[in-house]
């Protein structure tokens, strides 16, 4: 590794807003499979949270945007999937 890996004065927390997004939203997305109904409505909710505000930096150019729309993406098809689950049941 010949670059450095301490950060800088230029570095954003928002540039951690995109691969946040992605882990919460696929998280999100495999958990309502797995019946992790109060854990991934959580997920997914902070998952579309953290995407759109990825994507509003990202367009800034802070960050990157395909995690962030990644991460959005996932996040509303697990929230949306597991409120369609729990509105099945009930």
């Amino acid at each position: 590794m010949t670059s450095p890996t301490a950060p800088e004065d230029t570095d954003s927390p928002a540039t951690a807003l995109g691969p946040t997004a992605l882990v919460l939203g696929a998280f999100s997305a495999v958990g309502t499979w797995a019946f992790l109904i109060p854990w991934t409505v959580l997920a997914g909710a902070l998952a579309v949270t953290f995407g759109t505000m990825g994507l509003h930096y990202a367009g800034r150019g802070t960050g990157r945007l395909w995690s962030a729309a990644a991460g959005t993406t996932l996040g509303a098809i697990g929230l949306i999937g597991t409120v369609t689950l729990i509105w099945s049941l009930s």
